[in-house]
C-alpha cells in the first residue's frame, strides 16, 4: 500500500527517533532496523514510445497498489531533473537520454496521477542560474514543454530557484534534527502539496556515488539562499552561481534562513553533500519515487564529468519509499546498495542510503525490500562493471600500470 502519509503525520512517526536526536543521541544499528521497508516495482521498458511506456508504467502503479489511494482529490508535485546548463550535450545526444529525466516519462506519470484523480499537478525544479520559467528552460534544451502540459489538465511548471510566485519561502524542519542544517526554507511549492514525487535518472555520481530519487532533492535548495551569491542577511533576489556552500561549507546560507548546526564539521563535499540530501528528503518526504534508466549515462551526473558515456540500460524503477527505491536502482546497476565509504560506487564518499536508513526513513536491505515486476537479475545493466574498468584506466594512465 501507498506510504501517503501527510507531512504532519510523518512529523509524528518520527517524534520518538527525532526527539533522542535533539537529545544528542547518536545515530545506532536500532534506528536503522526500524527504517520502514515497502514494495519497489521493477520493469523493462526499452523506448520513451508512449505506446509501450504508458503501460509500462500503469502496470508498475498497479503493483504497488495503485496511486488513486495517493493522489485523488490532492495536489500533486513532482520534481524532476534538469541538472546543467541546457547547452550542454554529451557528444549529439539529446540531454533526455543521457543525464535530464526524459519528458515522456514525465508526461506518462502526469497522464496516469491525472486519470487517477489528482486535482492539480504542479512540475518543479531549479533550473540553473535563472529566473526563467522552466518551460523555456526546456525549449532551450530542444523539448517541448507542451508535451508535458497537455498530458492532463490541471498541470503548471514553477522554477523554485527562487521565491518565484509566492510573497515569503516556506519553512521545512526536520523531525530527526538534521545531519547538517535543522530545517530549510524553500520555495513554497514544496509545501504547498499534499503528495510530493521524486522523478529521476539512473546515474552514477561524482561527489555522491550514486544519484537517484533522494539525491534528486538535492536541486530542491534555492541558490537565492543557498548558493554562492546569496544574499546575507536576506535571500537575493534572483538566483546566481550554483550551491557551492552545500558543497564546500565556505559560507551560510542567508541569516534569515536556518544556519549550520556545527560549522566545525568537516567541509569535504564527499562528507556533506550525502548528509545534507538526506536532510532535505527528511523536511520533506517523498511519497513516490521513480528512477528512469531507459536511456542514461554512465560515468557521472552529467557531460561535464570525464570519462562519461552513454548507455541503455532499458529499466524502470518505482516505490513508495524512497530509500527502498534507491536501493534496488542501484542493484540494477550491480553495484551493492549495503556498501558504505570505500565499495562501489562510493568509494570516496559516503552512502546516502545508509545515512537515510540510519535516521529511519527507508531500509536499503534487499532482503527486507519485496521487489515485484521484473526481478532483478534479470533487468541488471552492469555500471559496476563499466566503473571498475574506467577507473583501473584512469589508475594506469596516471601510474603506468603500476600498483
Amino acid at each position: 500500500m501507498p506510504s501517503n502519509c501527510t507531512r504532519r503525520e510523518w512529523l509524528q512517526s518520527a517524534s520518538v527517533l527525532g526527539g533522542a536526536c535533539l537529545a544528542g543521541a547518536a545515530f545506532t544499528p536500532a534506528f536503522a532496523a526500524l527504517a520502514p521497508a515497502s514494495p519497489v516495482s521493477v520493469a523493462k521498458c526499452l523506448t520513451y514510445d508512449p505506446k509501450e511506456l504508458l503501460p509500462v508504467m500503469a502496470r508498475m502503479f498497479d503493483q504497488l497498489g495503485g496511486v488513486g489511494k495517493l493522489v485523488k482529490g490532492k495536489t500533486v508535485a513532482i520534481k524532476f531533473n534538469l541538472t546543467g546548463s541546457p547547452q550542454t550535450r554529451l557528444g549529439n545526444l539529446p540531454l533526455s537520454e543521457t543525464h535530464f529525466t526524459h519528458p515522456a516519462v514525465i508526461a506518462a506519470a502526469v497522464n496516469l496521477m491525472a486519470k487517477a484523480g489528482a486535482a492539480r499537478i504542479r512540475l518543479l525544479e531549479s533550473p540553473w542560474a535563472t529566473t526563467e520559467p522552466i518551460e523555456e528552460f526546456l525549449l532551450q534544451a530542444n523539448l517541448e514543454p507542451r508535451d508535458i502540459l497537455g498530458a492532463a489538465p490541471n498541470v503548471e511548471f514553477e522554477n523554485t530557484n527562487y521565491l518565484g510566485k509566492a510573497k515569503r519561502y516556506s519553512r521545512l524542519t526536520i523531525p530527526t534534527g538534521g545531519y547538517i542544517y535543522p530545517g530549510f526554507d524553500l520555495n513554497h511549492s514544496y509545501a504547498e502539496c499534499d503528495v510530493f514525487i521524486s522523478i529521476a535518472k539512473l546515474k552514477e555520481h561524482a561527489t555522491a556515488g550514486y544519484t537517484g530519487a533522494m539525491k534528486n532533492c538535492f536541486g530542491m535548495a534555492p541558490v537565492t539562499i543557498y548558493g554562492s551569491d546569496a544574499g546575507v542577511d536576506e535571500p537575493a533576489l534572483t538566483p546566481r552561481g550554483g550551491r557551492d556552500p552545500f558543497h564546500y561549507g565556505k559560507r551560510q546560507p542567508s541569516k534569515s534562513a536556518p544556519q549550520e548546526k556545527d560549522r566545525n564539521s568537516p567541509r569535504a563535499e564527499t562528507y556533506r553533500v550525502p548528509r545534507i540530501v538526506v536532510d532535505l528528503v527528511s523536511a520533506r518526504p517523498i511519497h513516490l519515487s521513480i528512477v528512469e534508466g531507459i536511456k542514461s549515462m554512465t560515468g557521472g551526473e552529467g557531460p561535464w564529468v570525464s570519462g562519461g558515456a552513454p548507455c541503455k540500460p532499458g529499466v524502470i524503477v518505482a516505490g513508495w519509499n524512497p530509500v527502498c527505491t534507491d536501493a534496488v536502482a542501484m542493484a540494477l546497476m550491480n553495484f551493492d546498495p549495503m556498501g558504505g565509504r570505500g565499495s562501489p560506487p562510493f568509494e570516496d564518499c559516503d552512502s546516502t542510503l545508509k545515512l537515510a536508513e540510519d535516521v529511519g526513513i527507508g531500509t536499503r536491505d534487499l532482503k527486507r525490500i519485496e521487489v515485484v515486476g521484473t526481478p532483478i537479475h534479470d533487468a541488471v545493466f552492469d555500471y559496476a562493471k563499466i566503473r571498475a574498468a574506467r577507473r583501473t584506466s584512469l589508475w594506469q594512465r596516471i601510474f603506468g600500470g603500476k600498483d
